[in-house]
């Protein structure tokens, strides 16, 4: 897991593949990690087909990212923070919110939002054990 360039090994910036992100957490295809550094790029590539990858930030859970079958970022649903009054919202696009309507985000769908209870239910049960 780096920013860009995760199928080359190396990130645009030189980082190694899997250097800026640690892994907390996998569920199946759903992969729960956190920034290695403050300054670590955003998740753009995978080298697995169709990865979701959850951020998380200390306790919070901050966004959930999806990638496609080409390992490129296609959409991501932010959950930490309101976008125009919207909380979560969905982004669309590899660069955050190209393929976005003129308000550059959107309510997340009703298979987002089972995604987003999925991931919360995943996330606080491992929480409780711990």
């Amino acid at each position: 897991m780096g920013g860009r360039g995760a199928s080359s090994g190396i990130s645009d910036k030189g980082k190694k593949y899997g250097s800026q992100y640690n892994t907390i957490l996998q569920d199946g295809n759903i992969k729960f990690v956190s920034k290695n550094e403050r300054t670590a790029e955003t998740l753009m590539e995978t080298m697995t087909k169709r990865r979701i990858y959850v951020t998380v930030g200390g306790n919070d859970l901050l966004e959930i990212i999806y990638f496609d079958k080409e390992h490129k970022r296609f959409k991501t649903i932010g959950l930490d923070h309101p976008h125009n009054g919207i909380k979560p919202h969905t982004h669309h696009g590899y660069l955050h919110n190209e393929n976005d309507g003129p308000m550059g985000a959107a309510e997340p769908t009703v298979s987002e939002k089972k995604m987003i209870d999925k991931v919360k239910r995943i996330w606080y049960n491992y929480q409780s054990k711990r």
